[in-house]
């Protein structure tokens, strides 16, 4: 009698975890193929770090597909997915070793969908002449050359989001009592915050200013709202008695020129060097389907199912119920998926299987000279926690995870959040 089959679409954080949690939960009751279009995991969180050291990144944030996959028993194919059929229960998609590859077609019981979400740099007019961001080795590069070999002149700097636009496929859902999962005017804010402290630390360090070259900006009310109001005022009062310069409400990003950045609520501000974040879209063969939201991001409960077709799952930033979109939210998405699928086979009780999503924002983050930021907060989703922390050991906790990532094959053992948080806010 075969197996069911387990088909994951991607390979990155989401993907390899959903992969990883299935085998674990669900032993050798299922088999599981992984299609990615790269062979390797994008180790994006520490982009920043090796940029502003004068690293090239490619050279260390790589994790090889092949071998971590086969070593659980997990068939990988390196391909472009190009449609789902939800009602036929096939996968279309195109190999993409060579060019020139035949659609092929894939059949699953289970489907999990953790192929990421678009970055939509082509939604900027003037980007590609005149930005710059850090989300994956050739943009990193890119800037970490302006950097190091003296094309950036010492001009100002803005760093900042464009506007995200969130699907429908969250609304009604309950993660906390009386809470739920909240409209982002940006998609994770995270990353420019950190992006920010250690451009302002790297100035400081090379003679070419300090903070108060930098202006943030956010499209929304407040940056990093997902973080809470009271993590937010902390981070904003370190922010100004560092000299920071600070755009809130300005809409999305409308422009880049050679020396300016222009914004929907009419400000043009000066700029040199414009790091940004753009809107994170879904991809386009996820638009229209059964399954997914206005936006085309999956519908999903907080069991990570969908209701109409409770074979499919998703996590990560396809999924419509992460938001932010960030890598720790991804990683509780696997576990879930991971047990319920344990639990359609026989092999965890309901009790074990069916904890649902209770999203937390956990953010590690870098400032430059060895230290770092470190926030754990539920209260956007209804919750009662909001910590932050600054100081070295968030910055070692960072490195740390890294290896450990590495080191470990994507499989950080359970006790890590836990001795992460007690280092942080004990020490």
């Amino acid at each position: 009698m075969n197996k069911p089959h387990v088909v994951i679409l991607g390979g990155n954080f989401a993907g390899l975890g959903s992969a990883q949690k299935i085998r674990e939960y669900a032993d050798d009751s299922v088999d599981i193929t992984v299609i990615d279009r790269k062979n390797y995991l994008l180790y994006i969180p520490n982009i920043p770090a090796e940029v502003f050291e004068n690293k090239d990144p490619a050279e260390h944030l790589t994790l090889d597909l092949y071998p971590v996959l086969k070593h659980d028993d997990i068939n990988f194919i390196q391909g472009d997915v190009t449609g789902i059929d939800v009602d036929n229960h096939t996968v279309a998609y195109v190999p993409s070793e060579r060019p020139g590859s035949a659609t092929q077609s894939l059949r699953y019981d289970y489907l999990v969908i953790a192929v990421g979400a678009r970055l939509a740099f082509d939604k900027i007019e003037g980007f590609a002449e005149y930005g710059d961001t850090v989300s994956d080795f050739y943009y990193g590069n890119r800037l970490r050359k302006k950097l190091h070999d003296g094309s950036y002149k010492g001009g100002p700097i803005v760093v900042g989001s464009a506007k995200f636009h969130q699907g429908n496929g969250a609304d009604g859902l309950e993660p906390y009592p009386g809470g739920s999962i909240p409209r982002a005017m940006a998609a994770c804010e995270g990353p420019p915050v950190e992006v920010a402290l250690t451009v302002a630390n790297w100035l400081q360090e090379h003679g070419k200013g300090d903070a108060s070259n930098v202006t943030i900006t956010t499209p929304g009310k407040m940056i990093a709202e997902d973080a809470g109001e009271k993590v937010v005022g902390q981070l904003l009062d370190a922010a100004s008695s560092m000299g920071f310069n600070y755009l809130n409400n300005t809409g999305d990003i409308v422009r880049l020129t050679a020396d300016s950045i222009e914004f929907e609520n009419g400000q043009k501000v000066e700029a040199e060097l414009k790091i940004l974040f753009p809107d994170w879209v879904a991809h386009d063969f996820l638009k229209g389907l059964p399954i997914s939201d206005d936006q085309g991001f999956i519908i999903t409960d907080l069991l990570m199912r969908n209701p109409k077709y409770p074979e499919i799952f998703a996590a990560g930033d396809c999924a419509a119920v992460t938001v932010p979109k960030l890598g720790a939210i991804g990683h509780q998405e696997c576990e879930i998926i991971g047990r319920q699928i344990a639990l359609d086979r026989g092999l965890l009780t309901v009790e074990a299987a069916n904890q649902a999503l209770q999203p937390v924002v956990f953010c590690i983050g870098d400032m430059g000279g060895g230290k770092g930021f470190y926030i754990r907060s539920n209260a956007w989703f209804g919750g009662d926690t909001q910590i932050l922390k600054m100081g070295r050991i968030p910055y070692l906790l960072k490195m740390q995870y890294k290896t450990l990532f590495m080191t470990t094959k994507g499989k950080t053992p359970p006790w890590g959040n836990e001795v992460a948080e007690f280092l942080a806010e004990k020490f």
